[in-house]
């Protein structure tokens, strides 16, 4: 295209053999060689990806771990604050006739509310940090495939909601057990 035909200057080789052993005596013998520059064994090149990426595995679980129990804590302490807050007035909706599960539901509307919009943001800036991981871990020698799997997106959105379903159990059954007519009568 520019004129001026190319010229070789690599050699790709493939060993029948394949053993660590074989493949660093094939590369001894072509240093050797007074043509030989420089010799890239591929199979360590696969071998220091894997560590690599081994590594971070093992911290995306943890930091995985770490976010669920994270969730619980955050969710538990906003549902029992919330329930603490406003016991007042969940006992007069009760005196008023409202069932059990309309008064957790009255309350417990607002954590799911909140619960959606951490979801919609999570998942916003969960991508940006996702890119700036991979510029800041990627090198020349090493590029990581940008795309996520759905999983990805699907496992922390499902342990949202299975970590509200149980607080709602919770609270469900704490609101049940809250005498209501001593709460109204409670001093503020």
């Amino acid at each position: 295209m520019l004129g001026v035909t190319s010229q070789s200057n690599a050699s790709l080789v493939d060993l029948k053999t394949r053993s660590g052993q074989k493949i660093s005596q094939f590369a001894a013998s072509c240093l050797k060689l007074a043509a030989c520059g420089a010799v890239s064994q591929n199979q360590s090149q696969v071998k220091t990806l894997k560590q690599v990426v081994n590594s971070l595995q093992t911290v995306m679980i943890v930091l995985s771990l770490l976010s669920v129990m994270l969730a619980v804590v955050i969710l538990y302490n906003l549902t029992n604050i919330n329930v603490a807050e406003r016991i007042r007035e969940l006992s007069t909706i009760k005196v008023l006739g409202f069932h059990n599960h309309e008064v957790t539901m009255y309350i417990y509307r607002e954590t799911i509310a909140l619960s959606l919009a951490g979801i919609i943001a999570g998942i916003i800036l969960g991508k940006g940090m996702h890119r700036l991981i991979l510029q800041v871990i990627g090198s020349s020698q090493i590029m990581f495939n940008p795309r996520v799997d759905l999983f990805v997106y699907l496992a922390p959105i499902g342990a949202i909601i299975l970590i509200l379903c149980l607080l709602c159990l919770w609270v469900d059954r704490t609101l049940q057990k809250v005498d209501m007519l001593e709460a109204l009568k409670s001093v503020d």
